[in-house]
């Protein structure tokens, strides 16, 4: 969602400063990428040393207050080409899960301001155990959505996602955002999702499956 669907990741970044610096602390740029794709109490904890005297349950809480707020007085900036690659996919009869690492109440209020019936399911931080890069959170929606991991096509903007798709078994697309995604095993690399519709998807789950000789 933050970074692929949506670009919040300026909100978060905004709201980690805004802490850290409240309790008489330094965050920069280069502190808030360390948490980019990161699961949300791991962020607290990193927060944690970085001098914010709160408990990691209470910094999720403050952080997704924080971003919800940003949402609903700056509004939605979706990502170039994400909206319409998404609209094309339903429209094509492609099923589609929302995995994040945001709290659910986000993930669910993200959705709301979507104006079409997006997604089919929705997996979220506090939905389960074990946060990206562990490939609970995806192995967890291709199980909702009653399909084989392996015919499921990931897209992912941060290195701790797309560890997730790959090591779930997923086809994983890696568009960059604020991280470069080079060298990180990407099935492919897209650029942008500019211009792109569900038949590119198809296209690239062909050519991946005919690379590896795999049979779906």
């Amino acid at each position: 969602m933050d970074g692929t669907l949506v670009d919040t990741e300026p909100y978060w970044m905004a709201a980690e400063t805004a802490l850290v610096e409240s309790f008489g602390g330094t965050w920069s740029h280069d502190d808030a990428l360390q948490l980019v794709g990161n699961g949300l109490i791991d962020s607290a904890l990193v927060l944690q040393n970085a001098g914010v005297d709160m408990d990691p349950q209470s910094i999720v809480d403050h952080l997704t207050d924080a971003v919800q707020e940003a949402l609903r007085t700056r509004g939605v900036p979706f990502r170039p080409g994400a909206r319409e690659l998404l609209q094309d996919l339903r429209a094509s009869g492609i099923r589609t899960g929302l995995v994040t690492m945001s709290l659910r109440r986000m993930a669910l209020s993200v959705v709301d301001l979507v104006d079409f019936d997006a997604f089919d399911v929705v997996v979220a931080g506090d939905d389960v155990e074990n946060p990206k890069p562990h490939p609970e959170p995806y192995l967890r929606a291709a199980s909702l959505l009653d399909v084989d991991i392996a015919d499921v096509v990931v897209i992912e903007d941060s290195p701790t996602g797309l560890r997730a798709g790959i090591t779930a078994g997923a086809i994983t697309l890696g568009v960059p955002h604020i991280v470069s995604l080079d060298g990180q095993g990407a099935h492919e690399l897209w650029p942008t999702l500019a211009s792109r519709r569900a038949a590119d998807l198809v296209d690239l789950y062909a050519r991946q499956t005919t690379v590896t000789g795999a049979s779906r």
